[in-house]
């Protein structure tokens, strides 16, 4: 908004109102009635409204100004989920043994294999029976020893069919397995 020295105005935030005696850029210079100056931006002041000096406010608005700052605040759109991802399974299972025990100290190999094959059977399980359709074991490249017995525990079901995760999130180190809801475990 365009103002000039001997405008009277008032401040948008705070309930100070004025004469504007001084000008420069974008401070303005106000004094008001007990003849203290006070310096603000030219945007927190407003003409003061008085008999009809409000027409004048209306008519000396900058609309361009009021149209630039309403165009500049667009709803942001929500991010769009392409298909693949859209059916992505949302249940993973990490498999790697300090995923599942704080320590390894004094488990042998075996009982490293046996809590992975324990905790897989367990959320395989919990899968079956809270209907979760799609579940991905992330059990690592390693030498497929897990791998090879995670497929023995998976055959062993006859809703379950399962093949190699999707390679470009888990590389070859994951399995996702489908579970069927109408067949029998």
């Amino acid at each position: 908004m365009k103002f000039k020295v001997g405008d009277t105005v008032e401040t948008i935030d705070d309930a100070i109102s004025g004469v504007i005696t001084n000008i420069s850029e974008n401070t303005v210079t106000v004094e008001d009635s007990d003849g203290f100056n006070f310096q603000f931006v030219a945007n927190e002041l407003m003409l003061s409204a008085s008999g009809n000096s409000l027409e004048n406010a209306v008519y000396n608005t900058d609309f361009e100004a009021v149209k630039k700052e309403k165009a500049s605040k667009k709803r942001k759109s929500a991010p769009t989920v392409k298909p693949k991802e859209r059916h992505a399974p949302k249940f993973e299972v990490d498999l790697h043994i300090h995923h599942l025990t704080k320590s390894t100290r004094g488990m042998s190999n075996f009982d490293m294999l046996n809590l992975q094959l324990d905790t897989a059977r367990g959320q395989l399980e919990f899968a079956i029976r809270k209907r979760i359709p799609k579940i991905v074991f992330i059990h690592g490249v390693g030498e497929g020893v897990l791998r090879q017995e995670l497929e023995t525990l998976f055959s062993r079901y006859n809703n379950v069919t399962f093949y190699d995760a999707d390679y470009k999130i888990y590389g070859l180190g994951a399995t996702e397995v489908r579970v069927f809801q109408n067949i029998d475990p």
